[in-house]
């Protein structure tokens, strides 16, 4: 009769520390508490899915209660109590499912049979999986026995999820961390697997397997027996990636090679044999990220450990990223990162991944992206002759066309105290002798003239960069003429002053605010200053900030009106200013009232309230 088939995962666990994958370091802190006998009455096993977590809390209670371990720790597999744990009969080693036996009646029942001691052997050992699916309650009744139990029990819990462990659980417990298995243990077991049942494989299929079974063991051997079982024991790389639903990394392989020649059409050909296998575009884009985050990692010899790969992978990507520089990958990541957050709003996804696609070729291309910054071209700076900026707006002929490319312009300008001439927007014309320019004007100086440079492209681009329209403003901003200097200076006197101070407070009557704080504030002339410079202090910070806001139209008023720009205002504040009284209409009426007998009667026969 035909044995039953078991599949991969249960038939090659674990059974002893050594055959435990990737946990090296872990299993040997626990094969010495067992070999010098130094055992914790409580272990916390956490770690993801997949990496051994159960398999090895099963290993170490049956070490626990093996009557002949071995001199490393590990249990002898052939003594009576290992016998009855591998055929499930063991009356010392008891497994609880928390996930399922989460309530405070589970624990008062796990809590009574603490109570009982063994009856062969020297411990109870009660693993405990999914600790972290147990209530509250079940915690709290949990407690007072973890801390405390008799000296034959050993407590294994193991859990997915230690942050919902509570803390006064886990201070009563060794914890033991069980880290992500890397590609390479995971191949590398899967080619023991193999060679065990028999199986043909590549080395490339194993990779895959590995790497999307995401670090858990378990995952890993449950894909090798689907890959197995469609390809009939001959696991080759094709079949993996065709059972997977995997990208194939030749696909990016090839991207990668347009991306490096500028090639869009082959890009754009990739990618339509991508879509017609039936691969969703969300999927490439996330794929394509992932590989080209891989090469970056693998250019540099201080990341290439980042790379989850085994070690002829590693050296193959490594010599391939050399071929691009650094800016590139991080151009391109980005590029990746912002198709991927505008996918889902996207309305033609098709035509979002290929415009990706063209913008990643034009990295290394001759022709920049649109983005006004001439992301992906090599700018070539030329320094021009400040004659330049003289010469008369037709272009002297030259000895050869010059070609389009971006060109720097160096503009100089010229002094404050001298109006320059504006910097002449033309394409600048390569002369194999260039004609000299018109005579300067001995008032701009050739050396000590600041220069501002400006980044300018060809006009046959047909477009215009916003960074260039900008830095040309600034340019002509600073090479304008200057400022004349004041020509009013009308003499006037404190009167006149205050006279034109009422004049703008009585044009501004909706202001509330600026006309009390004007009327309640006067300008003071300022001792040592100029005889034009007046000072206004106030009694707050606010008032100060709204005469600062008013402040230059106040000043075009007073100066126009007193025909002096010279004239200046600065605002301070005191708090220990005594602030003239503003009256109100009420004041005002009673003012009236107290000086005018008439108006007492008046207010009396009319009964008015004040």
């Amino acid at each position: 009769m035909e044995e039953n088939y078991i599949v991969s995962a249960r038939k090659y666990r674990p059974t002893t520390f050594s055959s435990v994958v990737g946990q090296k370091a872990l299993c040997s802190t626990l094969r010495n508490a067992v070999a010098t006998n130094r055992l914790a009455h409580a272990y916390l096993f956490c770690g993801s899915r997949g990496v051994g977590k159960t398999s090895t809390a099963r290993i170490f209670a049956k070490s626990i209660n093996c009557e002949h371990p071995t001199p490393e720790g590990d249990p002898c597999n052939e003594c009576p109590s290992c016998r009855q744990f591998n055929e499930n009969r063991s009356l010392n080693i008891l497994e609880l499912d928390a996930a399922s036996r989460n309530s405070v009646s589970d624990i008062r029942d796990l809590v009574d049979q603490v109570m009982v001691p063994p009856t062969e052997g020297r411990y109870r050992v009660f693993i405990i999986d999914e600790v972290h699916m147990l209530s509250q309650a079940a915690f709290n009744a949990f407690l007072k026995t973890l801390e405390e139990p008799p000296s034959y029990v050993v407590f294994i819990l193991a859990t997915t999820e230690k942050h919902k462990i509570i803390p006064t659980i886990l201070s009563r417990c060794q914890i033991y961390d069980f880290h992500r298995i890397t590609v390479g243990d995971i191949a590398d077991h899967l080619e023991y697997v193999a060679a065990q049942e028999g199986y043909t494989t590549e080395r490339a299929a194993l990779n895959v397997i590995a790497q999307k079974a995401d670090g858990a063991m378990r995952d890993a051997l449950s894909i090798f027996d689907q890959v197995a079982a469609s390809s009939r024991g001959n696991i080759t790389y094709q079949s993996a990636i065709d059972n997977l639903n995997v990208l194939d990394e030749r696909y990016f392989s090839r991207l990668y090679e347009a991306f490096r020649k500028a090639d869009v059409a082959e890009a754009l050909m990739v990618y339509k044999e991508v879509r017609e296998h039936g691969f969703d575009s969300h999927f490439f884009i996330n794929g394509l990220a992932q590989y080209l985050r891989n090469l970056m990692v693998a250019r540099d010899p201080r990341t290439l450990s980042l790379l989850d790969a085994d070690e002829a992978v590693k050296q193959q990507m490594a010599a391939q990223a050399a071929e691009l520089t650094p800016e590139f990958f991080y151009a391109s990541m980005s590029l990746c990162n912002e198709a991927d957050l505008a996918y889902r709003q996207a309305s033609d996804k098709t035509f979002l991944v290929e415009l990706l696609l063209i913008k990643l070729c034009q990295l290394n291309g001759p022709s920049p992206i649109f983005s006004g910054d001439g992301e992906g071209q090599k700018l070539q700076k030329i320094e021009v002759n400040p004659a330049y900026s003289q010469a008369p707006a037709t272009p002297q002929p030259s000895a050869a066309p010059a070609q389009p490319q971006a060109v720097r312009t160096t503009v100089q300008t010229a002094p404050a105290a001298a109006p320059a001439a504006r910097p002449q927007t033309q394409p600048v014309q390569h002369t194999a002798t260039p004609t000299p320019a018109a005579p300067v004007s001995s008032a701009m100086p050739s050396a000590t003239a600041p220069q501002r440079t400006i980044r300018r492209t060809a006009a046959t681009r047909g477009h215009v960069s916003m960074a260039a329209v900008f830095a040309e403003k600034e340019t002509e901003q600073a090479s304008g003429p200057a400022v004349t200097a004041p020509k009013r200076r009308q003499p006037f006197t404190d009167a006149q002053l205050m006279q034109q101070w009422g004049a703008f407070i009585n044009a501004h009557p909706k202001e509330h605010i600026l006309v009390n704080t004007m009327r309640a504030h006067s300008p003071a002339h300022i001792e040592g200053e100029e005889p034009e410079t007046y000072l206004v202090t106030v009694v707050n910070i606010g008032q100060v900030e709204l005469l600062n806001e008013v402040k230059p139209r106040l000043l075009k008023f007073l100066r126009d009106a007193l025909e002096n720009d010279c004239l200046d205002l600065r605002f301070n504040y005191d708090e220990s200013a005594i602030s003239p009284t503003a009256w109100n209409d009420r004041d005002v009426l009673a003012h009236l009232v107290e000086h005018s007998p008439q108006v007492a009667e008046l207010i009396s026969a009319f009964k008015f309230t004040l």
